[in-house]
């Protein structure tokens, strides 16, 4: 059986649908205090609202500093501490490259990878005080491992992460903290929904599996990473994917 994580405190980013939502709900449940991040203070309130008392919301634009520093102050004094930063904030619009401009790219960039950095910054003074802290970032199978036309800048956003990742689990080791990442296959979520059912299917079909993951397939290894029993582990990722990345071709799924 796991540690309790009851009474600690998780900043869950882009946290108001999809799998920040169900990553925030899991925590909810766990018993943790959850400080549920959105762009749109409504819509994290919505969330807090489904997890109950012990969570609340809060509007932030993480790709901006002072935003950052204002919802760890924020889960401080609501809280008393930031024990989890769940950074799961990502944007993935579709652009190739002969028609991406330089905004789209460095907007994708900001979103995704800034802010992971941004985030990690802003709660590291905490969680060194407290000698515990865990950071997980939500990254992906697509740029690490595969690719997809229309997602180079995704790609490069979410390898970025996982280079970040790295060498922050190296500073931040005798500090008692731990840098993690969750790389996600295909979810089902509201995101892709918008792209339609054909796409939909198609992935569907190209997983071992046999289906789209959920949500809280995600949120279950965030949680882990979570953990005290997890302490020992650091720069390190759990691809979540249903088997995806496996087959050599599409004759490999029979």
């Amino acid at each position: 059986m796991f540690e309790s994580l009851q009474k600690k405190t998780v900043i869950v980013t882009g946290a108001s649908r999809g799998i920040g939502r169900g990553i925030a709900r899991r925590f909810g449940e766990a018993g943790l205090n959850v400080l549920v991040v959105s762009r749109s203070l409504g819509d994290a309130r919505k969330v807090a609202e489904e997890i109950g008392p012990q969570a609340s919301g809060f509007a932030a634009d993480v790709s901006q500093q002072a935003d950052c520093q204002a919802m760890v102050d924020t889960a401080v004094e609501r809280y008393g501490s930031v024990d989890v930063l769940a950074a799961n904030a990502g944007i993935f619009p579709s652009a190739r490259i002969a028609e991406m401009t330089v905004e789209d790219f460095d907007h994708v960039i900001h979103t995704n990878l800034r802010s992971a950095f941004l985030c990690t910054r802003a709660v590291t003074p905490v969680m060194e005080k407290q000698g515990f802290g865990r950071i997980i970032l939500t990254s992906s199978i697509t740029g690490p491992i595969t690719g997809f036309p229309g997602w180079s800048h995704y790609g490069a956003s979410k390898a970025g992460q996982l280079g970040f990742m790295r060498t922050a689990a190296i500073e931040l080791a005798r500090a008692g903290i731990t840098v993690n990442a969750v790389m996600p296959g295909n979810i089902a979520t509201e995101g892709l929904e918008g792209m339609g059912e054909e796409y939909a299917a198609k992935m569907a079909a190209s997983i071992p599996s046999g289906r789209l993951g959920k949500v809280e397939d995600i949120a279950n290894a965030v949680l882990f990473f979570a953990s005290r029993e997890a302490g020992f582990i650091t720069g390190q990722t759990i691809v979540v994917d249903g088997g995806q990345v496996l087959p050599e071709s599409s004759e490999a799924l029979g």
